[in-house]
């Protein structure tokens, strides 16, 4: 088991390295998202369940749709598309 919270701990820090060095906006959500999900499994084999829900609802599910929703109201996500081709 321990093993497995160093994995988890390694992909923390390579989801806060990748946002940083993302170009795109969109991948920066995602890999947010990820961090927050990952973190939530942490909260988990900390046996804090408490933490661990709240940071599932509001780390990735909440902050990640209004991330979504910005990006759409700003059109980044269009002009990503669009830059891509």
């Amino acid at each position: 088991m321990q093993i497995f919270q160093y994995i988890l701990l390694g992909f923390l820090v390579v989801c806060a390295i990748s946002v940083s060095f993302s170009k795109s906006l969109l991948n920066s959500i995602l890999i947010f998202m990820s961090y927050s999900l990952i973190m939530s499994i942490i909260w988990i084999l900390l046996e804090s369940p408490d933490l661990a829900i709240t940071e599932a609802a509001v780390g990735a599910g909440v902050t990640s749709i209004l991330f979504f929703v910005t990006l759409k109201k700003i059109h980044a996500m269009g002009e990503e598309d669009k830059d891509d081709e």
